[in-house]
């Protein structure tokens, strides 16, 4: 069955609610015609915008969702420009149930439901002009003009086409090269903030980084970043999440730092960056979940006076008595003074006992300290 488009297509809809909108063009310049869209194909009503000039990504959005004029009582949020965008590509990307094949070609709201109503209101932002749809018993095979050329794909790979359309406008905004929003120079100043304990000051000039960065890294553009670019955007990212665990955003946090470690890889950066992490999680009450990133950073060669206490520590609250034994001698070996391991030491010969003698045998041929607290 082949089924006309011409019923269905919304070609200049954007445009023409724009003409009813007083403050189309504000709106679009400060957010961007796509997102503008993009928020009205969600559903997401901006009801005010407090701009900042100096860092637009961090200009506020106000907004709420599914609600129309006359709804009051809806819940406002706030979110950053960054994060607002960030919220609306990742609405639109997630795979949606669309409706089945249509019984008959007169059905136009089963032909919407089935192409997919989002994807009929994003095709005419990228100059896709839909003309028919065939179906058949296991696929559908959808026909369309781009740029002036005809093309046919199954309905699948149209769909995916348009959300790498989606995905590819939050990268555009975040390429370094093409707006200021990663401005690598300023890594130097957060570093001076945090050595200052001015966290504040650290996400007034890295804030607006994890948004875009998170979609950058998986274009290819963010894949083919040189290793020294890859290790200053790792190591920025990495004071800013350290600076909101500090600040006690650990949700918030935690989720950079993770970003930081997927920029950092195997870098000059990563071990600062999984230490980071790991101190993150044992502060947030998950010693378990902190031990591998805090193993990560001792084989990167991050000082032992800094990994090892927490090494240590985060076993003991695991329980992981001779594993807590064995950092602690790592610990003394490098330079941590006694005092600060001797609650560890304590801890595992209260709950070893006799055994903690098998340990200490066990690991004689490794560099270590006498041990404050021991009874051997």
């Amino acid at each position: 069955m082949v089924v006309s488009l011409d019923a269905i297509r919304t070609d200049g809809w954007f445009e023409r609610i724009g003409e009813g909108i007083g403050s189309f063009q504000a709106l679009c310049d400060i957010v961007g015609a796509r997102f503008f869209a993009f928020a009205m194909i969600t559903g997401a009503r901006i009801t005010s915008l407090t701009v900042d000039r100096r860092l637009p990504d961090n200009t506020i959005v106000e907004f709420v969702v599914g609600a129309d004029d006359a709804d009051v009582d809806a819940d406002v949020q706030r979110l950053t420009l960054a994060e607002f965008r960030l919220r609306l590509v990742a609405a639109l990307v997630t795979e949606d149930t669309t409706g089945p094949p249509p019984s008959r070609p007169t059905d136009i709201e089963a032909v919407q439901l089935h192409v997919g109503v989002r994807y009929l209101l994003l095709a005419p932002l990228y100059g896709y002009a839909l003309r028919e749809l065939k179906i058949e018993e296991e696929t559908s095979e959808i026909t369309f003009l781009h740029d002036g050329v005809e093309e046919t794909q199954s309905l699948a790979a149209f769909r995916a086409r348009i959300r790498d359309h989606v995905r590819e406008e939050l990268a555009r905004v975040a390429r370094p090269e093409n707006r200021g929003a990663i401005e690598l120079a300023r890594v130097e100043d957060a570093e001076e903030a945090t050595a200052s304990g001015d966290y504040l000051r650290v996400i007034e000039l890295l804030g607006s980084w994890p948004a875009p960065l998170a979609i950058f890294l998986r274009t290819p553009d963010g894949q083919a970043l040189p290793p020294d670019t890859r290790a200053i955007i790792a190591r920025g990212l990495s004071l800013l999440g350290g600076a909101c665990v500090a600040l006690g955003e650990m949700g918030r946090g935690e989720e950079v730092l993770r970003l930081a470690v997927q920029y950092a890889g195997d870098g000059p950066s990563a071990g600062d960056t999984f230490f980071r992490l790991g101190e993150a999680l044992l502060r947030d009450d998950r010693p378990g979940e902190a031990i591998a990133p805090l193993r990560r950073a001792a084989n990167l060669g991050v000082s032992g006076d800094r990994v090892w206490p927490l090494l240590a520590r985060a076993f003991c609250e695991r329980q992981r008595w001779v594993a807590a034994f064995a950092a602690a001698r790592e610990g003394l070996a490098a330079g941590v003074p006694d005092e600060a391991l001797a609650s560890v030491f304590e801890q595992v010969e209260a709950s070893l006992g006799p055994a903690l003698t098998l340990a200490q045998e066990a690991l004689e041929s490794r560099p270590g300290s006498e041990i404050p607290g021991s009874s051997t």
